[in-house]
């Protein structure tokens, strides 16, 4: 089995942090976004979408992180913990994972990018309405991560780790990427943070993150691979109209 993924995208930090933590064999294939390896012929040949994560077991080939992880729930046995098998414990995995697209992964992504990538791609600084703008959304999405998916519960779903905790956690983590720790003054998803963060393994969770949180390292990639990187320019007009 294959997993093709770039450690500086949320979705492929879940995947690749759950398949390492649970120890599921699989070969790594790096495909570097900021080079542009995504637009290459061969991978391609992989995926029309020419996104990662993508997981490739002999011909069956998978895109999606949501969809990728519980395909490792179901074809490794895992522990029930990670993907219930109990309907209503289920329903909410699958409820936070419905929301989390245009919320909490929407909003911390666009952070990021306003911070990061756009400078580059765009040529100048994010305009300061849109970035602040994008902040707010942010905000208001860890209020409903905190107040109405965590509450009072250790993890999502309740005492126990699943794989809404993993694709949550790596969504927050991201704005750090860009120097804006958006659990600054939130001791309860702080404390959850660091739960998750445990539970995945300190090392590995640290480890993992290394290439998001080496700012000048980032810099320094998208410096060079500037030329590839306008190839997103029109998906950028786009989504930051």
């Amino acid at each position: 089995m294959e997993i093709y993924l770039d450690l500086v995208s949320p979705p492929c930090r879940a995947v690749y942090l759950f398949a390492e933590a649970l120890k599921i064999p699989y070969a790594f294939k790096l495909v570097e976004l900021s080079a542009g390896q995504q637009y290459t012929e061969e991978f391609g040949k992989l995926s029309v979408v020419r996104k990662v994560p993508v997981l490739k077991d002999g011909s069956f080939v998978l895109t999606e992180s949501i969809a990728i992880l519980q395909y490792l729930v179901q074809k490794c046995s895992l522990a029930d913990h990670w993907f219930p098998a109990e309907l209503q414990q289920r329903a909410r995995v699958n409820e936070y994972l419905s929301w989390q697209h245009l919320n909490l992964r929407s909003h911390c992504s666009k952070v990021f990018l306003f911070r990061t990538l756009y400078p580059f791609i765009m040529g100048s600084e994010a305009p300061k309405e849109k970035l602040d703008v994008s902040l707010e959304d942010m905000k208001q999405s860890l209020d409903l991560l905190e107040e109405k998916f965590l509450q009072d519960k250790p993890f999502i779903v309740g005492n126990k780790i699943s794989v809404a905790d993993v694709a949550a956690v790596v969504e927050v983590m991201q704005p750090l990427g860009a120097g804006v720790d958006g659990l600054d003054g939130r001791p309860e998803l702080t404390a959850w943070r660091e739960r998750v963060k445990k539970e995945l393994g300190v090392k590995l969770f640290d480890q993992a993150h290394e290439a998001l949180l080496n700012s000048s390292g980032l810099q320094q990639k998208m410096q060079t691979n500037n030329t590839e990187l306008q190839k997103l320019k029109p998906m950028f007009l786009k989504y930051f109209r």
